[in-house]
């Protein structure tokens, strides 16, 4: 972030001043917009650029009518550069509320009754430490921190709460640290740094706010992205007024077996609903009609099956490979684990078709033979949970889950394919170590077939932009937790089931076309 707000100022000309002033009015703006009856706000200030933010989020919100008092940690004195700039220009607004900022330069001082008016406020503004910060808290701080923790009024912090680490990759143990500040929600600016994205510093949500830094001087030395609609303009674009069925691609999904018919059926059905233009069903043909009862208007092929009713080694062929021609495939839901079943998804995958998606026991075919799935020359995607990412990897489920971004970006790599991770912040990796990071999505997702609805939502955005494979997958994963979040806000976490998914893409598509333009995004806890 110092890289990019320095290429800001030095190549585009946007003075700092003015980047200051774009951040502290975005932290007002918010606490205006979701705090309406939190008249009296107390901003706390350290003597840095968070501190700078500070100020200007205090004069803006007394321009907007709250009562504002000021704590600055810190001689005035101190304060250099574009924080005493703007500290400066606060003088005025509190003035006209006849107050002057409470300077307070030891521990002891917090207690004074000018200080303890502050964090009794209806609402804290928390501006001490920004993401550069690196541990120890100096001891006025760590108070300050103290008395802003014991508040009973809601925090929100300006960049991040005081005393977190912008590096952090996983949320802090039980307790967390003393010297961290809590936080109701956080506003931060321009992208976000990994502990916004993985570190669970709100309960609420944070906001990205844009401040002035131009979109070409935004860059990840990461290889992180988030996943914002405004990534995927391009493919949430109105359609071509001569297009026709098939402008949007043609999605076969091979799968079913007795007793888990659904599975082909959802995701062939979520298919259309992403917008392909024609969707087929491949199934054993005991379960056909099964499948076929579904939705009219999915096509279904029988194939060849086992005793146990499960795909057979004898649906290859000629008539196979003429039926897969053209098509992006998605292979395995409800496909079993029968071992002949597994033979025939490992000679599919094998056979080099130019486009697929292979999920659920698709994967599983591969546990202890990884070294023959492999994309190279052609787009694979592969979508495990972590108990399937287990198995592929000879790892443990608990070794997947700590180290959830280097499996997937190590398995993308050295299999040349698209991994998306599933769970709480999908992951999607690209094979040159890229890894894109989802923020939609809740805990009442983790119910049966959600997973198949994903491969389906997959496939169909991949038959229509298979020239971009990756961008296509990473909305198939923002969408789809997208609609699921719609979804449990009509019928909440315990009663959502995989098939709501289905009925609020279309909405969800909807909301990230409209949130393309938007001047903010928001990550939810």
């Amino acid at each position: 972030m110092r890289g990019i707000d320095r290429a800001t100022v030095e190549r585009f000309g946007v003075p700092s001043t003015t980047l200051m002033e774009n951040a502290g009015s975005a932290v007002a703006r918010f606490v205006v917009s979701e705090y309406p009856r939190s008249e009296r706000v107390g901003v706390v200030c350290g003597k840095g650029n968070n501190g700078g933010d500070g100020f200007v989020a205090a004069r803006k919100l007394v321009e907007a009518g709250r009562s504002v008092r000021v704590l600055v940690l810190c001689d005035p004195t101190e304060l250099t550069g574009d924080a005493a700039a703007m500290f400066k220009a606060m003088l005025p607004s509190l003035h006209t509320q006849n107050v002057s900022p409470v300077m307070v330069r030891e521990a002891g001082g917090l207690d004074a009754a000018d200080a303890a008016e502050i964090f009794s406020a209806d609402l804290i503004v928390d501006a001490i430490l920004g993401t550069g910060f690196r541990p120890p808290v100096s001891p006025l701080y760590a108070a300050a921190i103290a008395k802003m923790n014991a508040a009973a009024a809601p925090v929100v912090a300006v960049d991040i709460p005081s005393g977190a680490e912008g590096d952090a990759m996983r949320a802090a143990g039980a307790g967390g640290r003393s010297d961290r500040a809590r936080a109701d929600a956080v506003v931060t600016f321009t992208a976000p740094r990994p502990a916004h994205v993985f570190a669970e510093l709100t309960g609420g949500p944070t906001v990205i706010a844009w401040i002035g830094s131009p979109v070409e001087g935004i860059t990840s030395q990461l290889g992180l992205q988030l996943s914002t609609p405004s990534d995927f303009a391009a493919l949430l674009a109105p359609r071509a007024l001569e297009g026709n069925k098939g402008s949007y691609g043609n999605v076969l999904v091979i799968g079913g077996s007795l007793g888990k018919a659904g599975a082909a059926a959802m995701a062939g059905f979520a298919a259309l609903r992403a917008g392909a233009g024609l969707s087929t069903i491949a199934t054993p043909r005991s379960v056909l009609a099964t499948v076929a009862a579904y939705h009219p208007e999915v096509m279904t092929e029988a194939l060849a099956e086992t005793k146990d009713g499960t795909i057979s080694l004898g649906a290859l062929g000629t008539k196979f490979d003429a039926l897969i021609e053209g098509k992006t495939l998605a292979i395995g839901p409800g496909i079993s684990r029968n071992s002949e079943t597994a033979e025939f998804v490992r000679t599919v995958v094998k056979s080099r078709h130019k486009a697929m998606v292979i999920d659920a026991d698709g994967l599983n075919a591969f546990e202890g033979a990884t070294d023959t799935l492999n994309g190279a020359g052609r787009v694979a995607v592969i979508t495990p949970h972590p108990g399937e990412m287990a198995r592929l990897t000879g790892l443990s489920i608990a070794e997947v889950q700590a180290n959830r971004l280097r499996v997937a970006r190590d398995f993308a790599r050295e299999h040349e394919l698209i991994v998306v991770l599933k769970g709480h912040r999908t992951l999607i990796a690209a094979p040159d170590g890229t890894v894109w990071v989802n923020p939609t999505g809740n805990p009442g997702m983790a119910t049966g077939g959600t997973g198949d609805i994903l491969t389906g939502i997959v496939a169909g955005l991949l038959a229509q932009f298979p020239q971009r494979a990756l961008e296509a997958a990473a909305l198939a994963v923002y969408l789809h937790g997208l609609a699921g979040d719609l979804a449990c806000e009509a019928v909440g976490e315990n009663s959502l089931v995989a098939t709501d998914l289905l009925r609020f893409l279309p909405a969800a598509f909807a909301r990230a076309r409209k949130q393309i333009s938007e001047s903010e995004v928001r990550i939810h806890a």
